[in-house]
Protein backbone atom coordinates (compact mmCIF):
# COMPACT_ATOMS: atom_id res chain seq x y z
CA UNK A 1 0.00 0.00 0.00
CA UNK A 2 2.66 2.36 0.64
CA UNK A 3 4.16 2.09 -3.00
CA UNK A 4 0.72 2.37 -4.02
CA UNK A 5 0.68 5.41 -2.12
CA UNK A 6 3.66 6.77 -3.54
CA UNK A 7 3.37 6.26 -6.96
CA UNK A 8 -0.11 7.29 -7.34
CA UNK A 9 0.56 10.24 -6.25
CA UNK A 10 4.24 11.29 -7.36
CA UNK A 11 5.54 10.15 -10.73
CA UNK A 12 2.25 11.11 -12.83
CA UNK A 13 0.73 14.17 -11.05
CA UNK A 14 4.69 16.15 -10.39
CA UNK A 15 7.30 15.13 -13.02
CA UNK A 16 6.10 18.08 -15.24
CA UNK A 17 5.78 20.31 -11.80
CA UNK A 18 8.91 19.21 -10.86
CA UNK A 19 11.07 20.09 -13.92
CA UNK A 20 9.19 23.09 -14.02
CA UNK A 21 11.36 24.13 -11.28
CA UNK A 22 14.82 22.43 -11.94
CA UNK A 23 15.09 22.61 -15.43
CA UNK A 24 17.33 19.55 -17.15
CA UNK A 25 18.25 18.98 -13.44
CA UNK A 26 15.33 17.38 -12.64
CA UNK A 27 16.03 13.88 -12.76
CA UNK A 28 18.46 14.88 -9.46
CA UNK A 29 15.56 16.34 -7.71
CA UNK A 30 14.30 13.22 -7.29
CA UNK A 31 17.58 11.45 -6.63
CA UNK A 32 18.06 13.83 -3.72
CA UNK A 33 14.00 13.45 -2.86
CA UNK A 34 14.43 10.19 -1.79
CA UNK A 35 17.78 10.76 0.07
CA UNK A 36 15.85 13.13 2.39
CA UNK A 37 13.08 10.89 2.53
CA UNK A 38 15.49 8.00 3.76
CA UNK A 39 16.79 10.48 6.05
CA UNK A 40 13.33 11.10 7.82
CA UNK A 41 11.89 7.32 7.10
CA UNK A 42 14.90 6.65 10.22
CA UNK A 43 12.61 8.79 12.59
CA UNK A 44 9.20 6.95 11.61
CA UNK A 45 10.95 3.24 11.15
CA UNK A 46 12.91 4.09 14.98
CA UNK A 47 9.66 4.88 16.57
CA UNK A 48 7.51 2.13 14.83
CA UNK A 49 9.95 -0.60 15.90
CA UNK A 50 9.62 0.13 19.55
CA UNK A 51 6.05 1.28 19.07
CA UNK A 52 4.15 -0.64 16.57
CA UNK A 53 0.61 0.24 16.05
CA UNK A 54 -1.98 1.23 13.64
CA UNK A 55 -1.82 5.04 14.97
CA UNK A 56 1.52 5.72 12.91
CA UNK A 57 1.74 9.37 12.26
CA UNK A 58 -0.65 10.27 15.11
CA UNK A 59 1.02 7.26 17.43
CA UNK A 60 4.35 9.02 16.90
CA UNK A 61 3.49 12.72 17.91
CA UNK A 62 1.45 11.64 20.81
CA UNK A 63 4.47 9.36 21.93
CA UNK A 64 6.64 12.98 21.45
CA UNK A 65 4.59 15.71 22.44
CA UNK A 66 1.45 13.69 24.56
CA UNK A 67 -2.59 14.99 24.32
CA UNK A 68 -1.32 18.39 23.65
CA UNK A 69 -1.84 21.25 20.29
CA UNK A 70 1.30 20.64 18.86
CA UNK A 71 0.35 16.82 18.49
CA UNK A 72 -3.18 17.63 17.07
CA UNK A 73 -2.40 20.31 14.63
CA UNK A 74 0.72 18.55 13.37
CA UNK A 75 -1.42 15.07 12.97
CA UNK A 76 -3.65 17.24 11.07
CA UNK A 77 -1.39 19.01 9.25
CA UNK A 78 -0.68 15.72 7.78
CA UNK A 79 -4.06 14.28 7.70
CA UNK A 80 -4.47 17.72 5.20
CA UNK A 81 -1.20 17.27 3.03
CA UNK A 82 -2.91 13.57 2.59
CA UNK A 83 -6.04 14.81 1.62
CA UNK A 84 -4.46 17.32 -0.39
CA UNK A 85 -2.59 14.97 -2.07
CA UNK A 86 -5.81 12.86 -3.06
CA UNK A 87 -6.92 15.54 -5.00
CA UNK A 88 -3.85 15.94 -6.93
CA UNK A 89 -4.30 12.45 -7.55
CA UNK A 90 -7.62 12.16 -8.22
CA UNK A 91 -6.92 15.37 -11.04
CA UNK A 92 -4.29 13.79 -12.32
CA UNK A 93 -6.32 10.92 -13.30
CA UNK A 94 -8.46 13.42 -14.86
CA UNK A 95 -6.23 14.97 -17.06
CA UNK A 96 -4.92 11.71 -18.19
CA UNK A 97 -8.15 10.04 -18.89
CA UNK A 98 -9.18 12.86 -20.82
CA UNK A 99 -5.76 12.30 -23.26
CA UNK A 100 -7.46 9.30 -24.62
CA UNK A 101 -10.16 11.32 -26.38
CA UNK A 102 -8.14 14.14 -26.98
CA UNK A 103 -9.25 16.88 -24.49
CA UNK A 104 -7.15 19.15 -22.72
CA UNK A 105 -8.39 20.24 -19.30
CA UNK A 106 -11.96 22.56 -18.68
CA UNK A 107 -15.04 20.59 -16.41
CA UNK A 108 -14.49 17.83 -17.35
CA UNK A 109 -11.21 17.24 -15.20
CA UNK A 110 -12.92 17.91 -12.09
CA UNK A 111 -15.66 16.00 -12.73
CA UNK A 112 -13.41 13.08 -13.67
CA UNK A 113 -11.61 13.55 -10.19
CA UNK A 114 -14.77 13.72 -8.01
CA UNK A 115 -16.29 10.66 -9.52
CA UNK A 116 -13.09 8.60 -8.73
CA UNK A 117 -13.10 9.83 -5.10
CA UNK A 118 -16.61 8.38 -4.88
CA UNK A 119 -15.09 5.65 -6.61
CA UNK A 120 -12.37 4.88 -3.44
CA UNK A 121 -15.31 5.79 -1.04
CA UNK A 122 -17.50 3.01 -2.05
CA UNK A 123 -14.62 0.05 -2.46
CA UNK A 124 -13.59 1.82 1.39
CA UNK A 125 -16.42 0.92 2.72
CA UNK A 126 -16.36 -2.70 1.25
CA UNK A 127 -13.82 -3.76 3.78
CA UNK A 128 -10.03 -3.97 4.58
CA UNK A 129 -9.51 -7.36 2.59
CA UNK A 130 -10.99 -6.02 -0.55
CA UNK A 131 -8.44 -2.72 -0.39
CA UNK A 132 -5.13 -4.96 -0.12
CA UNK A 133 -6.39 -7.00 -2.76
CA UNK A 134 -7.12 -4.53 -4.71
CA UNK A 135 -3.89 -2.44 -3.38
CA UNK A 136 -1.87 -5.77 -4.09
CA UNK A 137 -2.79 -6.51 -8.00
CA UNK A 138 -2.96 -2.98 -9.04
CA UNK A 139 0.71 -2.21 -7.47
CA UNK A 140 2.41 -5.20 -9.56
CA UNK A 141 0.38 -3.65 -12.38
CA UNK A 142 1.67 -0.02 -12.51
CA UNK A 143 5.30 -1.15 -11.62
CA UNK A 144 5.86 -3.09 -14.53
CA UNK A 145 3.56 -0.48 -16.73
CA UNK A 146 5.67 2.23 -15.81
CA UNK A 147 9.00 -0.08 -15.92
CA UNK A 148 8.15 -0.92 -19.25
CA UNK A 149 6.94 2.82 -20.60
CA UNK A 150 10.37 3.50 -18.99
CA UNK A 151 12.66 1.29 -20.86
CA UNK A 152 10.51 1.26 -24.46
CA UNK A 153 11.24 5.53 -24.41
CA UNK A 154 14.56 5.16 -22.96
CA UNK A 155 15.53 2.49 -26.46
CA UNK A 156 13.85 4.93 -28.52
CA UNK A 157 15.98 7.68 -27.49
CA UNK A 158 19.48 5.03 -27.40
CA UNK A 159 19.71 4.99 -24.32
CA UNK A 160 21.67 8.36 -23.78
CA UNK A 161 20.47 9.29 -20.75
CA UNK A 162 20.30 12.61 -22.28
CA UNK A 163 17.92 15.65 -21.90
CA UNK A 164 16.05 16.47 -25.05
CA UNK A 165 18.11 19.31 -26.80
CA UNK A 166 16.25 22.79 -27.72
CA UNK A 167 17.40 26.44 -28.52
CA UNK A 168 14.42 27.68 -25.69
CA UNK A 169 15.08 29.58 -22.58
CA UNK A 170 14.24 28.12 -19.32
CA UNK A 171 15.83 25.01 -18.92
CA UNK A 172 18.63 25.78 -16.84
CA UNK A 173 17.52 26.51 -13.02
CA UNK A 174 18.96 28.24 -9.72
CA UNK A 175 19.81 26.55 -6.42
CA UNK A 176 16.77 27.85 -4.99
CA UNK A 177 14.94 26.56 -8.00
CA UNK A 178 16.32 23.27 -7.91
CA UNK A 179 15.26 22.75 -3.76
CA UNK A 180 11.73 23.64 -4.85
CA UNK A 181 12.17 21.20 -7.13
CA UNK A 182 12.99 18.88 -4.36
CA UNK A 183 10.57 20.04 -2.32
CA UNK A 184 7.54 19.25 -4.57
CA UNK A 185 9.63 15.83 -5.17
CA UNK A 186 9.66 14.54 -2.34
CA UNK A 187 5.74 14.33 -2.18
CA UNK A 188 6.09 11.76 -4.46
CA UNK A 189 7.64 9.87 -1.56
CA UNK A 190 5.96 10.98 0.92
CA UNK A 191 3.57 7.72 0.95
CA UNK A 192 5.44 5.60 2.88
CA UNK A 193 4.26 7.07 6.12
CA UNK A 194 1.38 5.19 5.61
CA UNK A 195 3.23 2.13 6.32
CA UNK A 196 3.68 3.13 9.78
CA UNK A 197 -0.55 2.23 10.30
CA UNK A 198 0.30 -0.79 9.79
CA UNK A 199 1.65 -1.89 12.67
CA UNK A 200 -1.71 -4.41 14.18
CA UNK A 201 -2.17 -5.76 10.64
CA UNK A 202 1.46 -6.75 10.07
CA UNK A 203 3.40 -9.90 11.33
CA UNK A 204 6.26 -9.43 13.65
CA UNK A 205 5.74 -5.13 13.15
CA UNK A 206 8.92 -4.77 15.53
CA UNK A 207 11.44 -5.75 12.24
CA UNK A 208 8.56 -5.46 8.84
CA UNK A 209 7.12 -2.11 9.13
CA UNK A 210 10.95 -0.55 9.18
CA UNK A 211 11.25 -3.28 6.04
CA UNK A 212 8.29 -2.13 4.30
CA UNK A 213 9.20 1.50 4.42
CA UNK A 214 12.92 0.87 3.09
CA UNK A 215 12.31 -1.39 0.37
CA UNK A 216 8.84 0.32 -1.14
CA UNK A 217 11.56 3.82 -0.78
CA UNK A 218 13.96 1.97 -2.55
CA UNK A 219 11.18 0.61 -5.12
CA UNK A 220 10.11 4.33 -6.05
CA UNK A 221 12.78 5.59 -6.09
CA UNK A 222 14.33 3.35 -9.15
CA UNK A 223 10.89 3.89 -10.71
CA UNK A 224 11.24 7.42 -10.66
CA UNK A 225 14.41 8.21 -11.39
CA UNK A 226 14.33 5.58 -14.54
CA UNK A 227 11.18 7.80 -15.80
CA UNK A 228 12.80 10.74 -15.60
CA UNK A 229 15.67 9.80 -17.94
CA UNK A 230 12.62 8.49 -20.07
CA UNK A 231 10.80 11.42 -20.34
CA UNK A 232 13.58 13.97 -20.32
CA UNK A 233 15.56 11.98 -23.44
CA UNK A 234 12.14 12.12 -24.74
CA UNK A 235 10.94 15.68 -24.56
CA UNK A 236 12.37 19.15 -24.04
CA UNK A 237 12.29 20.98 -20.90
CA UNK A 238 9.66 23.63 -22.23
CA UNK A 239 7.67 20.74 -23.85
CA UNK A 240 7.65 19.04 -20.60
CA UNK A 241 6.45 21.87 -19.07
CA UNK A 242 3.73 22.93 -21.86
CA UNK A 243 2.45 19.37 -20.79
CA UNK A 244 3.20 18.89 -17.42
CA UNK A 245 -0.11 17.96 -15.79
CA UNK A 246 0.09 14.73 -18.59
CA UNK A 247 3.97 14.63 -19.32
CA UNK A 248 4.19 10.66 -19.10
CA UNK A 249 1.44 10.73 -22.22
CA UNK A 250 3.16 13.17 -23.90
CA UNK A 251 6.71 11.67 -23.96
CA UNK A 252 4.98 8.35 -25.37
CA UNK A 253 4.22 9.73 -28.52
CA UNK A 254 7.64 10.19 -29.94
CA UNK A 255 8.10 6.83 -28.79
CA UNK A 256 4.94 4.82 -29.73
CA UNK A 257 2.68 7.28 -31.20
CA UNK A 258 -0.75 7.09 -30.26
CA UNK A 259 -0.55 3.20 -29.02
CA UNK A 260 1.95 4.68 -26.63
CA UNK A 261 -0.33 7.46 -25.08
CA UNK A 262 -2.91 4.91 -24.75
CA UNK A 263 -0.51 2.64 -22.66
CA UNK A 264 0.08 5.04 -20.55
CA UNK A 265 -2.94 7.02 -20.11
CA UNK A 266 -4.10 3.17 -18.70
CA UNK A 267 -1.09 2.96 -17.09
CA UNK A 268 -1.98 6.40 -14.86
CA UNK A 269 -5.18 5.43 -14.78
CA UNK A 270 -4.22 2.05 -12.77
CA UNK A 271 -1.69 4.28 -10.82
CA UNK A 272 -4.30 7.43 -9.50
CA UNK A 273 -6.88 5.24 -9.23
CA UNK A 274 -5.00 2.73 -6.63
CA UNK A 275 -3.26 5.43 -5.03
CA UNK A 276 -6.36 7.35 -4.23
CA UNK A 277 -8.07 4.50 -2.92
CA UNK A 278 -4.98 3.48 -0.20
CA UNK A 279 -4.79 7.00 0.58
CA UNK A 280 -8.11 7.30 1.42
CA UNK A 281 -7.74 4.19 4.02
CA UNK A 282 -4.79 5.69 5.30
CA UNK A 283 -6.21 9.06 6.15
CA UNK A 284 -9.43 7.49 7.68
CA UNK A 285 -7.36 5.00 9.71
CA UNK A 286 -5.51 8.20 10.96
CA UNK A 287 -8.46 10.52 11.98
CA UNK A 288 -10.52 7.76 13.60
CA UNK A 289 -7.52 7.30 15.95
CA UNK A 290 -7.13 10.89 16.61
CA UNK A 291 -10.77 10.84 17.48
CA UNK A 292 -9.82 7.85 19.49
CA UNK A 293 -7.28 9.71 21.28
CA UNK A 294 -9.74 12.71 21.98
CA UNK A 295 -7.24 14.93 20.27
CA UNK A 296 -10.06 16.24 17.79
CA UNK A 297 -13.82 15.82 17.94
CA UNK A 298 -16.13 13.71 16.34
CA UNK A 299 -19.98 14.22 15.23
CA UNK A 300 -21.49 11.32 13.62
CA UNK A 301 -24.29 14.03 11.83
CA UNK A 302 -26.77 10.85 11.64
CA UNK A 303 -24.85 8.32 9.49
CA UNK A 304 -24.86 4.56 10.86
CA UNK A 305 -21.79 2.67 11.42
CA UNK A 306 -17.98 3.23 13.56
CA UNK A 307 -16.14 6.40 13.65
CA UNK A 308 -13.84 5.28 10.99
CA UNK A 309 -16.83 4.69 8.37
CA UNK A 310 -17.70 8.60 9.50
CA UNK A 311 -14.30 9.79 8.61
CA UNK A 312 -13.58 8.09 5.89
CA UNK A 313 -17.01 10.01 4.31
CA UNK A 314 -15.07 13.67 5.68
CA UNK A 315 -12.35 12.29 4.15
CA UNK A 316 -13.50 12.05 0.79
CA UNK A 317 -15.69 15.17 0.52
CA UNK A 318 -12.77 17.45 1.76
CA UNK A 319 -10.82 15.75 -1.35
CA UNK A 320 -13.49 16.27 -3.55
CA UNK A 321 -13.62 20.24 -2.58
CA UNK A 322 -10.21 20.64 -3.13
CA UNK A 323 -10.05 18.57 -6.34
CA UNK A 324 -13.27 21.17 -7.37
CA UNK A 325 -11.52 23.93 -6.94
CA UNK A 326 -7.68 23.62 -7.02
CA UNK A 327 -5.49 23.28 -10.10
CA UNK A 328 -2.86 20.73 -10.02
CA UNK A 329 0.04 22.95 -9.11
CA UNK A 330 -1.55 24.72 -6.40
CA UNK A 331 -2.64 21.77 -5.06
CA UNK A 332 0.63 20.19 -5.28
CA UNK A 333 2.68 23.60 -3.19
CA UNK A 334 -0.26 23.37 -0.37
CA UNK A 335 0.33 19.81 0.19
CA UNK A 336 4.56 19.92 0.26
CA UNK A 337 3.85 23.28 3.10
CA UNK A 338 1.71 21.26 4.99
CA UNK A 339 3.99 17.88 4.89
CA UNK A 340 7.29 19.55 5.14
CA UNK A 341 6.16 21.57 8.69
CA UNK A 342 4.75 18.36 9.70
CA UNK A 343 7.77 16.09 8.94
CA UNK A 344 10.37 19.05 10.91
CA UNK A 345 7.71 18.67 13.85
CA UNK A 346 7.69 14.78 13.83
CA UNK A 347 12.19 14.59 13.77
CA UNK A 348 12.23 17.44 16.66
CA UNK A 349 9.74 15.39 18.81
CA UNK A 350 11.76 12.36 18.45
CA UNK A 351 14.85 14.18 19.04
CA UNK A 352 14.07 16.01 22.31
CA UNK A 353 11.41 13.68 23.86
CA UNK A 354 12.01 10.49 22.64
CA UNK A 355 15.89 9.91 20.89
CA UNK A 356 17.19 7.79 24.21
CA UNK A 357 13.60 5.77 24.33
CA UNK A 358 14.19 4.56 20.88
CA UNK A 359 17.53 4.54 20.56
CA UNK A 360 17.75 7.03 17.43
CA UNK A 361 20.83 8.72 16.55
CA UNK A 362 20.70 12.08 16.52
CA UNK A 363 22.96 13.56 13.87
CA UNK A 364 20.43 11.57 11.50
CA UNK A 365 17.36 13.49 13.80
CA UNK A 366 18.77 16.64 13.15
CA UNK A 367 20.14 16.12 9.58
CA UNK A 368 16.52 14.80 8.49
CA UNK A 369 15.16 18.53 9.99
CA UNK A 370 17.91 20.32 8.12
CA UNK A 371 16.99 18.61 4.58
CA UNK A 372 13.13 19.41 5.20
CA UNK A 373 14.00 22.84 6.47
CA UNK A 374 16.24 23.68 3.15
CA UNK A 375 14.25 22.35 1.24
CA UNK A 376 10.91 24.15 2.57
CA UNK A 377 12.36 27.46 2.71
CA UNK A 378 13.91 26.93 -0.89
CA UNK A 379 10.14 26.16 -2.04
CA UNK A 380 8.54 29.49 0.25
CA UNK A 381 10.96 31.93 -1.28
CA UNK A 382 10.48 30.57 -4.56
CA UNK A 383 6.51 30.63 -4.18
CA UNK A 384 6.68 34.40 -2.63
CA UNK A 385 7.78 35.01 -5.97
CA UNK A 386 5.45 33.49 -8.33
CA UNK A 387 2.74 32.91 -5.95
CA UNK A 388 2.22 34.33 -3.07
CA UNK A 389 -1.47 33.92 -2.77
CA UNK A 390 -0.73 29.88 -2.02
CA UNK A 391 1.99 30.58 1.14
CA UNK A 392 -0.81 32.89 2.86
CA UNK A 393 -3.28 29.99 2.32
CA UNK A 394 -0.87 27.74 3.59
CA UNK A 395 -0.09 30.05 6.66
CA UNK A 396 -3.74 30.78 7.79
CA UNK A 397 -4.72 27.36 7.38
CA UNK A 398 -1.43 26.48 9.80
CA UNK A 399 -2.79 29.23 12.27
CA UNK A 400 -6.65 28.29 11.92
CA UNK A 401 -5.28 24.15 12.27
CA UNK A 402 -3.52 25.20 15.38
CA UNK A 403 -5.42 27.51 17.07
CA UNK A 404 -8.61 25.48 16.28
CA UNK A 405 -6.96 22.52 18.43
CA UNK A 406 -5.55 24.69 20.92
CA UNK A 407 -9.50 25.69 21.85
CA UNK A 408 -10.49 22.50 21.74
CA UNK A 409 -8.10 20.66 23.81
CA UNK A 410 -8.77 23.47 26.42
CA UNK A 411 -12.33 23.35 26.52
CA UNK A 412 -12.54 19.44 26.19
CA UNK A 413 -10.20 19.70 29.19
CA UNK A 414 -11.82 22.00 31.22
CA UNK A 415 -15.13 19.48 30.39
CA UNK A 416 -13.47 16.57 31.63
CA UNK A 417 -11.99 18.65 34.94
CA UNK A 418 -15.39 19.43 35.86
CA UNK A 419 -17.21 16.30 35.00
CA UNK A 420 -14.14 14.35 37.60
CA UNK A 421 -15.82 13.82 41.39
CA UNK A 422 -13.66 15.42 44.31
CA UNK A 423 -10.85 13.27 45.03
CA UNK A 424 -10.52 10.63 42.12
CA UNK A 425 -7.21 11.45 39.95
CA UNK A 426 -8.53 9.56 36.85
Amino acid sequence: MGTGVMIGAGIFALTGQVAEFSGTLFPAAFMLAAVISAFSAYTYIKVSNKYPSAGGIAMILKKAYGPTTVTGGAALLMAFSMIINESLVARTFGTYTLQLFGVEGGILVPILAIGLIFTAFLINIAGNEVIGSVSKITAALKIGGILVFALIALYAAGFSFQPGQSSAPGEQTSVGGFMAGVALAILAYKGFTTITNSGDEVKSPEKNVGRAIMFSLAICAVVYILVCFAVGSTLTIPEIVEAKDYALAEAARPALGEYGVWFTVAIAIIATASGLLASVFAVSRMLAMLTDMKIIPHSHFGMPGDVQRHTLVYTVIAAGVLAAFFDLGRIASLGAIFYLVMDIIIHWGVLRHMRKDVGANPFILISAICLDAAALAAFLVLKAQSDPLIIMIAFVGMVVVFGFEKFYLSNYRDKQVEATPHGDDH
